[in-house]
């Protein structure tokens, strides 16, 4: 049986965790079509690797650990299975005739949150609730709206015990996220780019566990993590153009370098102070390009760690493609090359982003990286209600 990248990235850590970064109703009409586009030959040994990654049947046998989702993930579901939907957008409006767009798809949303949690449940009761969890995301549009973070957080946290709320990394979010902790209810902070957004949550997240024990709260379902969406903060940012103005040339493997550091000092901070949260790292790519070969740093130098690495088809299929036979070992503890970190403090978009306070709280919405971030989620949350909304008008006929 041959193993593939992502079992021996787990092998280099007993605590390394792979989640599938995407909505679990759609893993096998992602793994048939991913078939379709391999060779005959390959086809047979990868769809026993990708059931290994995860059977619908026996997931607590599988290797996924969790699940996470945001509304780009979720209107996939619409776009790979939109017939299915579309009965639980047409029962939704049956059950409601005179239901207004927005409210039909949140209902919907939480549909999909609910089923998808369902099918985790195996793997969360026998792990004795440490692993199973699935992330549903509060709109990404209410970002600065602490009520309505709340609001929609309590909703999604009574779908099922193993829903975990993805609450973004705003001034507002922190204090949601305390709150939340506080009440024994699972967080995964998202829309984090920036070291100080990472030590903000770990912060919150502490405090809103010594309250929780205050007041007696049950926290043996409760989990946090803490996610950096990495490639985010090099590719969406404005890291190149401020290195190009200063006369800085960055090389591909800089940008990742610049990234990998900042999550390596995240890591140690929440290690070395007892923080409870633990590491998630998303948008991960295949690169750099070193000596004609393609690499995976954001799996390579990470690995060995207490870290959550989730997957979202495109990116599990780059790895099946281009990483297949490779070995990895524990890197985790090894500091980012001086020559390239000396280089990177230079560039004030990196300095700031890896300093401690280099950032207030009030600056976090405005940052390059969390605006587009937040543009793009929230055009997939407006394509979603446009979708429900179409629906609707066929109802209404």
């Amino acid at each position: 049986m041959k193993k593939s990248p992502f079992e021996k990235l787990m092998e280099t850590h007993p605590g390394a965790e792979i989640w599938w970064d995407s909505s679990p109703l759609i893993y096998e009409a992602w793994a048939e079509s991913f078939l379709k586009r391999v060779s005959p030959q390959r086809a047979e040994e990868l769809r026993e690797q990708l059931r290994r990654l995860f059977d619908p049947e026996h997931p607590e046998k599988t290797l996924f650990r969790g699940v996470t989702t945001n509304p780009p993930l979720s209107l996939n579901v619409i776009k790979m299975r939109e017939s299915f939907v579309s009965e639980i957008v047409d029962h939704l409006i049956d059950e409601d005739p005179n239901i207004d767009p927005e409210i039909l798809f949140w209902r919907t949303y939480k549909e999909i949150v609910r089923r998808g949690a369902e099918m985790y449940l195996g793997v969360f009761e026998a792990s004795k609730y440490r692993y199973g969890y699935l992330s549903g995301q509060v709109d990404p549009r209410n970002l600065t709206q602490k009520e309505k973070m709340v609001s929609q957080a309590l909703e999604l946290s009574s779908l099922s015990p193993n829903v975990m709320i993805k609450v973004p990394g705003s001034k507002e979010g922190y204090e949601v996220i305390k709150l939340l902790t506080s009440r024994g209810i699972s967080t995964n902070n998202t829309l984090t780019f920036i070291l100080p957004q990472l030590i903000a949550c770990a912060k919150a997240v502490k405090e809103g566990v010594e309250i929780a024990k205050k007041n007696g709260v049950d926290l043996t379902k409760w989990r946090s993590v803490i996610t950096h969406m990495t490639a985010r903060y090099g590719d969406l940012g404005t890291l190149r153009k401020e290195a190009e103005s200063l006369g800085i040339e960055l090389t591909e493997a800089e940008v990742r370098w610049a990234e990998i550091a900042i999550f390596k000092k995240a890591y140690r901070f929440l290690k070395e102070g007892g923080y409870p949260s633990k590491m998630l790292i998303c948008s991960m790519r295949i690169s750099p390009m070193m000596n004609g070969k393609k690499q995976c740093w954001h799996l390579e130098k990470l690995a060995g760690g207490d870290i959550v690495f989730t997957c979202p088809p495109p990116f599990i299929e780059g790895v099946f493609e281009s990483l297949d036979g490779m070995e990895f070992t524990p890197q985790i503890e090894e500091e980012v090359p001086k020559e390239v970190l000396d280089k990177l403090l230079r560039i004030p978009y990196f300095e700031r982003a890896y300093r401690e306070d280099g950032y207030t709280p009030e600056e976090f919405n405005s940052h390059p990286a969390m605006i587009a971030t937040a543009n793009e989620f929230s055009r997939a949350t407006e394509a979603m209600v446009e979708f429900v909304a179409r629906r609707l008008s066929l109802k209404r006929k």
